[in-house]
């Protein structure tokens, strides 16, 4: 099958790389010309701008957008909606609002064009270890590009079987049809969420142990824990391995500036919480907790930071003085 790869990012380049070593065909696009050259470079076909990449596809086109939320993601949707037809899907896997995505499937809808909004998991990691996508759009497009959802999910890996488990086998995989338009990135803000509020326990948990060796004189070696507590620990995640790799680098985090930027997620969960009158006190004290980093830091800011930097490749700038 082959789709066209709109953003040459992080994660959009790799998804194109997970693909063509799963046998699919890309057409790419981006701004830059030497990430098109790059990926072109490595088997997927260029091209030099968006009519030329819709072009380049056999209908039904498929389009997989991967840019920044807001204006660069609503102008190149808006774009495509113009070159497109009928039967086409788009694919939009960026960060962006859920109410967004709903307003944007019902525009697309009304040209004929199928809109799929997938939360995608994965970070930096993903072309090795896989992306965890959020479906959110038509099931029958859903099915259709089951094949390119498959290639790009993590499949079952070393995680053991949910006892008493059945139905979809689509999750156990990796990949979630989590129901009509804005069910996909729905999830992932409330999963982005419940990320930030694993972190902050960690962060926080890591300078808690610190203070005591400081005060107490314990001397308890932190990565030598940390490292302990990923195998059989009821803790163990991948969040864990990230601190215990930073650790083990850098037990000072000397290298992490403490100042923890938040990409929108986290705030759209919190009024989430408001409007639903849903209690959250642990996501809510998550978010403020990284308003708070801007203004002082601390070593569970670092930690937050070296955390952030390990999973999705974020570089906090230095602060101001």
């Amino acid at each position: 099958m082959r789709i066209g790869i709109v953003g040459l990012g992080r994660m959009g380049a790799n998804i194109a790389r997970r693909l063509m070593r799963a046998g699919h065909a890309t057409t790419v696009w981006d701004l830059s010309a030497e990430a098109v050259a790059a990926l072109a470079g490595e088997g997927a076909q260029g091209a030099a701008d968006l009519a030329e990449l819709v072009a380049g596809l056999e209908a039904p086109r498929t389009v997989w957008v991967m840019l920044p939320a807001g204006t660069p993601t609503e102008a190149t949707l808006e774009t495509l909606s113009g070159l497109l037809s009928p039967g086409d899907c788009v694919i939009e896997g960026g960060n962006s609002n859920w109410q967004d995505s709903v307003r944007r499937a019902k525009a697309m809808r009304e040209k004929g064009i199928d809109y799929l909004d997938v939360g995608t998991s994965g970070g930096v990691w993903g072309l090795e270890r896989g992306y965890c996508l959020m479906i959110g759009g038509p099931a029958a497009q859903v099915e259709r590009l089951d094949p390119i959802f498959a290639a790009l999910a993590p499949g079952e890996g070393t995680a053991l079987p949910t006892p008493n488990r059945s139905g979809d086998p689509r999750p156990p995989q990796g990949y979630v049809h989590a129901g009509p338009n804005g069910a996909g990135h729905y999830s992932k803000m409330v999963h982005n969420g419940i990320e930030y509020g694993m972190m902050q326990a960690f962060a926080e948990g890591f300078d808690l142990m610190r203070a005591a060796n400081e005060m107490h004189g314990l001397e308890m070696p932190l990565p030598d824990i940390a490292e302990a507590w990923r195998r059989g620990s009821v803790v163990a995640s991948w969040l864990l391995d990230l601190t215990a790799q930073a650790l083990a680098g850098d037990p000072d985090l000397s290298n992490y500036a403490g100042r923890v930027g938040d990409s929108g997620e986290g705030r759209w969960t919190v009024q989430e919480a408001v409007a639903t009158a849903t209690p959250a006190p642990v996501l809510t004290a998550a978010l403020y907790a990284r308003f708070r980093s801007r203004q002082e830091a601390s070593y569970a800011d670092r930690m937050l930071s070296a955390m952030r930097h390990g999973f999705g490749g974020h570089v906090e700038p230095p602060k101001a003085g």
